[in-house]
């Protein structure tokens, strides 16, 4: 991060406190009760995630561009969920509300490559579901595993690039007043409106972000719905429609669970209170990690049959195992 403060000369000097205090949680009534639900929630995302990563590498026929990017947005899930809730968990409830300056920039770096790239791993299975229904015949041609690979990694390179100059914006600023973050993590709106020299640019930063992360991503996936809509009317009998929406529900449900509450929280954040405001992102944040696995598991055929079919395999294996160790 040196070279933000260095091209602005070698003379200035920033004030950065020691430490910053996360306050988001603190005075609302039985909060207790949710940091409970919260544990529960990362539990299940852990385990859930985890089981469909093992799932994807462990049955050679999932290996294909479209477990590809399912794969990632586990892995994406998985990672965002680890970093989010155990700290927040600490923070509020065994009372470490304090957060050193460095560590609250290291906690907001994960939390919003997480939470972005999310959003970019829609766009690419949206591609994957475009391409698989209005040119099937051209599928295995135009999404390769290569283009997958490319395509994901290209949204990381990206995500990663953006989240750095955010958080270097971030140490271009001074802190000569309060250090409270009225949020449950290091939020980068709450930090920088927190500066006492000029936030210009981290201003500008906050209001693009949730433009190319969010509105871009959106636009290009209800894009892509409908051009997959109207190919889909073109389709003759009502079975065969059927038959190609439903290999789509899997994924329409992610957009929903993913972009649905977000949309409302921005929409309504003026009218609410600002302690609903903070679990209704709190909620946006940790769901969709815990539901994602769940609704591949339960709404995709093949990772269904590959569950049942591992653990039919360790079942057997531990027949096996009783047997000779009777005999």
């Amino acid at each position: 991060m040196d070279f933000f403060n260095s091209a602005l000369g070698k003379n200035i000097t920033f004030l950065r406190p020691a430490y910053f205090i996360i306050s988001g949680f603190i005075g609302i009534p039985n909060i207790n009760y949710y940091y409970v639900f919260l544990f529960f929630v990362y539990v299940v995302s852990v385990l859930g995630n985890t089981a469909v990563m093992a799932v994807i590498y462990l049955d050679p026929k999932l290996r294909t561009p479209k477990y590809v990017a399912v794969f990632n947005l586990a892995f994406v899930d998985l990672v965002g969920s680890s970093a989010l809730v155990p700290k927040v968990i600490d923070i509020f409830l065994f009372n470490h509300p304090s957060i050193p300056y460095s560590d609250c920039l290291t906690f907001m770096f994960f939390c919003y490559t997480c939470l972005w790239m999310q959003s970019f791993n829609l766009v690419a299975l949206s591609y994957d579901r475009l391409i698989a229904i209005i040119f099937p015949l051209h599928y295995q041609v135009k999404v390769t595993h290569r283009l997958m690979f490319s395509l994901i990694a290209f949204f990381w390179v990206f995500v990663v690039i953006a989240d750095l100059v955010m958080i270097g914006l971030i140490t271009r600023l001074s802190f000569c007043e309060s250090v409270v973050i009225n949020s449950y993590f290091c939020d980068h709106g709450q930090m920088y409106r927190l500066a006492c020299n000029d936030n210009t640019s981290s201003s500008v930063m906050a209001k693009l972000g949730p433009v190319i992360t969010l509105w871009l991503p959106l636009v290009f996936v209800l894009l892509s719905y409908l051009s997959i809509s109207y190919a889909l009317t073109k389709i003759a009998t009502v079975q065969k429609r059927m038959k190609a929406f439903k290999t789509c529900t899997a994924h329409l449900s992610l957009i929903a669970i993913y972009f649905i509450p977000v949309l409302i929280t921005f929409t309504m954040s003026a009218n609410i209170h600002p302690n609903a405001r903070i679990i209704n992102l709190s909620l946006t944040s940790v769901f969709p990690p815990m539901l994602n696995p769940i609704i591949y598991v339960l709404q995709t055929q093949e990772i269904k049959m590959s569950l049942k079919k591992i653990l039919k395999i360790r079942k057997k294996s531990k027949i096996i195992v009783k047997t000779k160790m009777i005999k």
